[in-house]
């Protein structure tokens, strides 16, 4: 800029659109989350804490965080495996793994909803899976297996995703120390896990963690699968507040989006520091 220049004014609009869309509503949410705001009356007044105490008196807060944490572990775990797995058998450059990997890759392009629908057609009594099985098990209707059921569908979208992280990971590994291995006696087994799969933790820690943010954040996989059924046994807090803000509870609803802000940030960033520092370790 002393030059004249000026190039920190092209990153003007952008700023501007990210305080606008971004920083304001967030500030407004943690102050609306203290009022009585809903669309039942005009005024606005401050309540202090009674928004958090009612959530919590009711108990359904709680459940949906419960459902939160295990669906997005389940996510995290199914994703990974599946992802890892994937990137494990298709790193040879040959032209039927080229084929495989854009095959995996298509999911992470389509859209959450459309992806939801589609197994949503597929799992339904008289859908397509059980035709083919010769069932009529509803597998969208336990109460018991389906959160299992929609983490699935949600870690077979975003598994491509896991698997160009893995992959990019095993690829760029130094030829040499494993050369030097196999020069020591190792097996391609034991030079598989205790060389390349520990130089693999960058990959792991950037996997785990947007696959736990990303599954804390979902909203749109579980809505277009169940609405938070059978029995609201899938309501993760984000259906739970979309419900609310229906009802017209602008408070609470918003007082749930900061409890959801606070959960992410107490469980994602020490997860991030421990496998941060598993790294370190390895």
């Amino acid at each position: 800029m002393r030059r004249g220049t000026h190039p920190g004014w092209f990153l003007g609009p952008a700023l501007g659109i990210l305080l606008v869309f971004f920083l304001l509503p967030t500030l407004f949410n943690f102050v609306y989350a203290f009022t009585d705001w809903s669309g039942f009356k005009s005024a606005i007044r401050p309540v202090g804490f009674d928004n958090f105490t009612e959530l919590a008196g009711n108990g359904t807060l709680f459940r949906s965080l419960r459902i939160t944490i295990v669906y997005a572990v389940l996510v995290a775990l199914f994703q990974n495996v599946f992802g890892f797995g994937l990137a494990v058998l298709l790193e040879r450059d040959t032209l039927i793994n080229r084929l495989a990997r854009i095959f995996f890759l298509l999911p992470v392009l389509m859209s959450a909803l459309a992806v939801g629908y589609m197994f949503q057609a597929l799992l339904k009594p008289q859908g397509a899976l059980n035709a083919l099985i010769g069932s009529d098990y509803g597998w969208l209707g336990d109460t018991t297996w389906t959160i299992v059921v929609v983490a699935l569908i949600h870690a077979w979208k975003w598994m491509g995703l896991s698997m160009l992280i893995y992959l990019a990971g095993l690829k760029t590994q130094p030829e040499e120390l494993i050369e030097a291995a196999r020069i020591d006696g190792a097996s391609r087994w034991q030079s598989f896990w205790r060389i390349r799969s520990p130089l693999l933790a960058p990959a792991v820690t950037f996997n785990v963690a947007t696959a736990l943010l990303g599954s804390m954040n979902g909203f749109d996989m579980v809505q277009a699968t169940t609405g938070g059924g059978p029995a609201r046994t899938t309501e993760i807090l984000n259906i739970f507040i979309y419900r609310t803000f229906g009802q017209g509870l602008f408070a609470q609803a918003t007082t749930m989006s900061l409890v959801l802000f606070l959960m992410v940030a107490l469980l994602a960033f020490p997860v991030i520091y421990l496998l941060r520092r598993r790294e370190r370790i390895l």
